[in-house]
């Protein structure tokens, strides 16, 4: 069972992102701020529950959560800033445009920076410890999965439908017998051995 937040004393957002291990796509970040007394059996880290679970839980948490905001950070920012630095811009975006303003932050992972004056504190695999956190993984891989939805029909030939930009057998074959698309993320494409079939 989830714990519902970290601490009781502060208004408490949680954070996480989807994303960061595809070599094609946005990487997506999300804020939830839970009330105290939320409280659902089914939520869990997003990457333990199948996609109809998670679709249902977005519902819930998107009418039930304090606030709640998704931020979106392109391929072409990734090759610019690298993937850990693009997950925490779309983390800092997410939480600075959130309806109420977090008194504390927790963030799924160890490895954040932020101008926020808001106290902070990272959790390794928080997203199976908190509910806040769990939430934002639920909100963040559903948005993420809608958005490589919308460019699987703009280009259908890489099964992003299916594989959602992440490096399946499928992806790489079809990279390489199509070339790259402008929703590839070049750092992450740019040698040999990142195509290996393996």
């Amino acid at each position: 069972m989830l714990e519902n937040c970290f601490q009781h004393e502060l208004i408490e957002a949680g954070c996480d992102e989807a994303g960061r291990g595809c070599l094609a796509g946005a990487v997506l970040a999300a804020a939830v701020i839970l009330p105290p007394d939320f409280y659902h059996p089914l939520l869990n880290d997003s990457k333990q529950m199948t996609e109809r679970r998670r679709n249902e839980l977005r519902a819930i948490i998107e009418r039930e959560a304090v606030a709640w905001y998704v931020a979106e950070v392109s391929p072409k920012r990734i090759d610019e800033i690298n993937i850990l630095n693009a997950s925490i811009e779309g983390m800092n975006i997410s939480l600075k445009n959130l309806s109420t303003t977090p008194e504390f932050v927790i963030i799924d992972g160890n490895r954040f920076h932020t101008d926020l004056t808001t106290p902070w504190r990272t959790i390794v695999k928080g997203d199976g410890k908190y509910a806040n956190i769990a939430a934002a993984s639920v909100l963040a891989k559903t948005h993420r999965d809608e958005y490589m939805m919308r460019l699987a029909k703009e280009y259908p030939m890489y099964g992003w439908a299916k594989n959602k930009g992440y490096p399946t057998r499928e992806h790489r074959l079809a990279i390489r017998e199509f070339g790259l698309t402008p929703y590839h993320r070049l750092s992450f494409n740019s040698s040999p051995e990142q195509l290996e079939l393996f």
